[in-house]
């Protein structure tokens, strides 16, 4: 069974799911896609989503509060990643971009070891549905602008403005570029 809830956080109302294999859904409420997520996570999973409490939730909870307060940098969750071999390929690499930095979608690609999958890698990150924890945001173009996030770029800015902000690093390039 997967379980569904919501909570209030300073970005907003989210929505997280588990199972016993795992958290496999955070992600912003009002997101356009996060009905077409929440399918194939259900797919994947052969399971329905049900309102309910899981485990893996108060863990979740105190974990994001910390985020939010600038005490916590990396998580420490159990993840259940459901998606293509491709995209969790792209979901593990985002988790090992450092909080308060930024990566290309090209250097992501790099890091994956294929340069001309940046569209395909793109595309895998806007299928995230574990925001925050799996850090999409830290992906900017490579011309350092902000580009595309499922929860609206005013919230990705907030989110990297956060981080450098709790990181120690002060130059706006350290940031985004």
């Amino acid at each position: 069974m997967l379980y569904l809830k919501s909570i209030n956080t300073p970005m907003g109302i989210m929505r997280i799911g588990a199972n016993d294999k795992g958290i496999c859904l955070f992600d912003f409420q009002y997101r356009k896609s996060i009905y077409s997520i929440m399918k194939r996570i259900e797919t994947y999973a052969g399971e329905q989503f049900v309102e309910g409490e899981h485990p893996y939730f108060a863990l979740l909870e105190q974990q994001i509060g910390e985020y939010f307060l600038g005490i916590r940098k990396e998580f420490d969750l159990t993840l259940n990643l459901l998606g293509t071999p491709f995209q969790k390929s792209v979901w593990e690499g985002l988790m090992k971009i450092p909080y308060g930095e930024t990566r290309s979608y090209k250097q992501q690609s790099i890091f994956l070891g294929n340069e001309k999958a940046i569209r395909a890698v793109a595309g895998a990150n806007g299928e995230n549905g574990i925001a925050i924890i799996i850090p999409c945001h830290r992906v900017i173009g490579e011309n350092g602008s902000l580009t595309g996030y499922g929860g609206g770029l005013p919230k990705k800015k907030w989110l990297l403005e956060h981080e450098r902000k709790h990181s120690g690093k002060t130059g706006q390039g350290e940031l985004f570029g």
